[in-house]
């Protein structure tokens, strides 16, 4: 018996309820409202475009890497095609979905909810035959009373109980190593601001770009409220602006303006979409504010984006690929890994000079180098070589002698 399940073993004998794990929606449904007095939900907060637009480029450049099992073997490595997981995670997880659309909802799911779950099916033999993505907001994390974890899908409604070998989990960042937060969650106020701004622009350009005013009588107004309605009606809407006002009985209108650039509209504008670029650790030009982007940067930019963005993602999902898909004694032997080749390249100059560098010193072969191309293999493509146009000094006496000549010639 492992040291967990003698835990909750004397954990049941005091009849305590098994664990229950928050998935990360608490932090939104336990705390509706931010600070700024804006609900902020993971369905809302995809309405803000910077939002939407770093989601998306997270989980489109995931979905597009290449996917492939591998098989450890003498050599190195090969690819696995003729395992069954091969086909299930490079081509068609399910007969529903492509391999694109599956991995690019569950990276949505991840960034969103925090969270990943999809279904594994298997056959007889245990191995995986299909994977189905699940909700995230509908799944629940307990241990039995045995100290196994255990997911129940929809557990106030009509729930499913899953055991941990048929669900395939990957967290996001949380603080209990099983179950992750959900980012929009633990950034709630910032993206509440967000929202409270873009509420502010709709609501001012809305009203003619005008905030307010006040109408001035001499007299008593028999229905004011009726005087502001017709106000409304005549001059209010962006359609409406700069149009002629005609004031009668010494009737006069104060404007209250508060011009954009006093309240930083702008400024703060810019400010939220830095704001949610740090939250999803995504460069800014990538959801084309190219405000600081400037040519000379932009690819050193987009490496470091694949490098401390990307990689981080996708070490997390290979690894619970790989825990949760392969059986235990195929682990030993196989395991799956995206292919980040393309994305790290360069331009085409500078990776031509990489190429030259890596052939002159016997580090690749001319076919590795067109592989990484998308070129086909050339015969006598796999030999490596070196440039021989260096020589050790001790040697140099021994070259010369062997031509026939002698060091004073040179």
């Amino acid at each position: 018996m492992n040291p967990i399940s003698r835990l909750f073993r004397r954990s049941q004998n005091k009849q305590q309820p098994a664990p229950r794990f928050d998935t990360g929606t608490g932090f939104l449904f336990d705390k509706p409202f931010t600070a700024s007095g804006k609900v902020v939900t993971e369905q809302n907060a995809l309405q803000l475009t910077t939002v939407y637009a770093c989601v998306r480029i997270l989980a489109e450049t995931i979905a597009s890497l290449p996917l492939h099992t591998y098989k450890i073997t003498p050599e190195g490595r090969e690819k696995a095609t003729g395992h069954p997981l091969y086909h299930i995670l490079h081509s068609e997880p399910n007969p529903d979905m492509t391999s694109f659309v599956f991995r690019e909802t569950l990276m949505g799911h991840l960034l969103v909810w925090g969270n990943a779950f999809a279904q594994i099916i298997r056959d007889g033999a245990a191995r995986v035959t299909a994977l189905y993505l699940l909700p995230p907001d509908k799944m629940e994390v307990t241990r039995d009373k045995k100290g196994e974890l255990t997911y129940t899908l929809d557990p106030h409604g009509n729930p499913t109980v899953f055991r941990r070998e048929d669900i395939l989990h990957i967290p996001g960042l949380g603080f209990d190593g099983l179950i992750g937060y959900s980012p929009i969650a633990m950034a709630r106020n910032a993206l509440g601001m967000a929202m409270a701004t873009e509420e502010y622009g709709a609501s001012f350009f809305g009203n003619g770009a005008t905030p307010g005013g006040v109408l001035e009588h001499p007299g008593v107004i028999k229905d004011p409220q009726k005087l502001k309605e017709a106000w409304n009606a005549a001059h209010r809407g962006s359609a409406k602006a700069h149009s002629l006002v005609v004031l009668e009985e010494g009737l006069k209108y104060h404007p209250i303006t508060i011009p954009p650039e006093q309240a930083q509209f702008l400024q703060t504008r810019k400010f939220h979409i830095e704001e949610i670029c740090r939250i999803f650790r995504v460069p800014p030009h990538l959801v084309a504010d190219l405000e600081r982007a400037t040519f000379s940067n932009i690819e050193h930019q987009s490496i470091s984006f694949v490098v401390h963005t990307i990689r981080p993602w996708l070490v997390r999902i290979e690894q619970a690929m790989n825990k949760a898909l392969l059986l235990p004694s195929e682990k030993a032997n196989y395991y799956t890994g995206f292919v980040v080749d393309g994305l790290l390249r360069g331009a085409y100059e500078s990776r031509m000079k990489g190429y030259s560098i890596g052939i002159q010193n016997g580090i690749m072969s001319p076919n590795e180098c067109r592989s990484l191309e998308n070129w086909n293999a050339v015969p006598n493509g796999d030999v490596l070589m070196v440039n021989g146009a260096m020589l050790p000094l001790e040697m140099l006496g021994a070259y010369i002698k062997n031509r026939g000549g002698s060091i004073q010639e040179l």
